[in-house]
């Protein structure tokens, strides 16, 4: 049996194909359409899917949409008529396309998904999220959190899952979010919502959380249970054009920053202010589900399980037994979940007790041959070594503090590089983030980068008992690693601090000596693993730093003919695709001429 979820028309629209539960494949939009965040409808993806699972349309036995458009429709009117006559602007602006097509759902998806002619099932948002944190995770039942910015009305639900089934049992509703709660301040710190959250919480250890009663006392009243409300006075979400108003800008010395403006004290105070909260109501609301439900374990989903930072305080502080997070936490992960909840909820079906996610490699893949026939094609010299001694090779450049683009296997699902599409660097090297910051993604120095470790060495290097394989919890260097000077220097001006070494690992310790741990144990990605181990052979270090093959601004690389033009552009020194070598000293003058959508024509 072949169900297809999809989900499209907010952000990171996205698709994905499950045959007899079991995940075939899975896709964001913005990978193919070159276009971040992409929201529309997830056609590229879709055609993806299909061929990865050898299908057409009409093979498809169900497609599962991941939200419930009539719903979400009556909670914009709602919302817009509580606040009348205030949003009129906004109210004429949202109204067309949802008359024009997102109401009539099953007309459109059928209309573009050719020769599929069965029945389309709607689960709410917060299912989808919480099918995609359950299903897929390793527990036989476990509580479920979901927190996200909005869904149709819940912004945040907890429940329990059992087997095959899962149970919410209680939600917050729609205006009051943490998650955009915690958009308000990255877009009063000048950066963008619905991506630019990884940088608020990137730049919240430079700063000091001296704003934290003024949340408390003015925009959010926290409960013991982490239930909470939001004073919708200091904000504009709701019908507006931006995310606060006057009011807000009061409470915080002055009006948002300006994008690509320095980056002052206030901004690093913000964001540590309004990370501090977010965490004392994550780990409020799980004690309490701890309490209520008598789990020993966690499922989580929805935007704010991206939170890595908070993630992390959930496992130091062992509020559960354990955690797993979906790596496509985010809308992208709703195309997966509202598939498994067909399979498993609606139509009943058992599942298997293990981690179904597959390291989420569920992206297309190119074979060997077809990149070295591309590389013929194009005449860009390359090294041909086999397989093993060009992982071999590899480590020794990255010995040598050269920086490497990796394109390897299968597209990871989600926002994270995981060792498929990565660019990676010495760890020991203390120029290293500065570096890859500056000359290779082009993007604020103060971005931390993550450690990608073998699973078997993590406890050496960092305060963390567990497989980390998704790279979403945040754990302290351990203490005997780490350099003086401490956080003394965090006052100084910009971003300065970065740049200063904290530990024999400078280049993934962030400045409070935490790190975005990403473990690697070669079940389903055996090169990284064997990449992993050769460069501990060569160095003694079993850890790198690790970020996503793509520059700022633009999507993770998925072909050979990105990655190759993202290896151009900037300052990478070599470029290893399915175990084939590009030295940047022997490529041709480089001309950017690629046409980006060519790549991903549909038949």
């Amino acid at each position: 049996m072949h169900i297809l979820g999809i989900s499209a028309f907010y952000h990171d629209s996205a698709a994905c194909l499950i045959t007899d539960g079991e995940i075939v494949a899975a896709a964001q939009e913005e990978r193919f359409t070159r276009i971040k965040h992409d929201p529309s409808y997830p056609a590229n993806a879709i055609a993806y899917c299909l061929k990865e699972g050898g299908l057409e349309a009409d093979q498809l036995d169900h497609v599962a949409f991941y939200d419930k458009p009539w719903l979400k429709f009556e909670r914009i009117l709602d919302t817009h008529i509580a606040f009348a006559p205030r949003g009129l602007a906004s109210f004429i602006k949202a109204i067309p396309p949802w008359v024009k097509y997102k109401l009539w759902m099953d007309s459109r998806i059928k209309a573009l998904l050719t020769g599929y002619g069965g029945e389309i099932y709607y689960p709410e948002h917060h299912q989808s999220h919480a099918a995609s944190a359950f299903f897929p995770s390793p527990f036989k039942d476990a509580a479920i959190l979901t927190m996200d910015g909005v869904g149709e009305w819940a912004t945040t639900s907890w429940g329990v899952g059992e087997g095959h089934h899962i149970d919410l049992q209680y939600e917050i509703h729609f205006p009051h979010s943490l998650g955009l709660l915690y958009s308000a301040f990255t877009y009063h710190c000048g950066f963008k919502v619905n991506s630019g959250e990884y940088k608020l919480m990137g730049l919240a250890p430079y700063g000091e959380p001296r704003y934290v009663q003024t949340i408390r006392e003015h925009l959010i009243d926290v409960r013991d249970d982490g239930s909470f409300r939001l004073d919708m006075r200091y904000f504009n979400y709701g019908v507006g054009s931006t995310m606060t108003n006057g009011k807000f800008d009061g409470l915080f010395g002055g009006p948002p920053r300006q994008p690509e403006s320095e980056i002052t004290k206030r901004e690093m105070d913000m964001a540590a202010s309004i990370q501090a909260v977010t965490e004392e109501v994550i780990l409020k609301c799980a004690r309490h589900i701890r309490r209520v439900t008598g789990q020993r374990n966690l499922a989580l989903a929805g935007g704010v399980a991206l939170n890595c930072v908070a993630n992390g305080k959930l496992v130091s502080e062992g509020v559960f037994d354990d955690i797993w997070i979906q790596p496509a936490a985010g809308d992208a992960g709703g195309a997966l979940g509202c598939a498994l909840f067909v399979w498993h909820q609606i139509l009943g079906n058992d599942r298997h007790v293990l981690d179904t996610q597959k390291g989420s490699y569920l992206g297309p893949q190119w074979t060997r041959n077809e990149v070295m026939a591309w590389l013929d094609e194009q005449g860009h010299p390359y090294h041909d070594y086999g397989e093993q001694e060009a992982l071999a090779k590899v480590a020794d450049e990255l010995a040598g503090q050269k920086i490497v683009g990796l394109f390897d296997g299968r597209m990871e699902f989600g926002p994270r590089a995981l060792g498929s599409r990565s660019i990676l660097g010495d760890a020991r090297d203390p120029g290293m983030q500065s570096r890859m910051n500056q000359r290779i993604k082009y993007r604020e120095s103060f971005r931390p980068f993550a450690p990608s470790c073998l699973l078997e060495d993590v406890g050496e290097y960092f305060q963390l008992d567990r497989p980390s394989p998704y790279m979403l919890i945040v754990a302290d260097v351990k203490t005997e690693r780490r350099l003086k000077p401490a956080l003394e220097e965090r006052d100084a001006p910009g971003s300065a601090p970065a740049m200063i070494p904290r530990s024999d690992i400078p280049a993934v310790t962030h400045i409070d000596y935490s790190a975005r741990v990403q473990t690697v144990d070669g079940q389903y990605n055996k090169n990284f693993y064997q990449l992993l181990s050769a460069f501990k052979a060569k160095t003694g270090y079993s850890v790198v730093a690790n970020t996503s093959f793509n520059v700022r601004g633009e999507p993770i690389v998925c072909s050979p003919a990105e990655a190759y033009q993202c290896f151009m552009r900037t300052d990478m020194d070599v470029l290893m695709m399915e175990g084939l070598i590009l030295y940047k000293g022997e490529q041709p003058e480089f001309e950017d001429k690629l046409d980006w959508r060519s790549q991903y024509e549909l038949d």
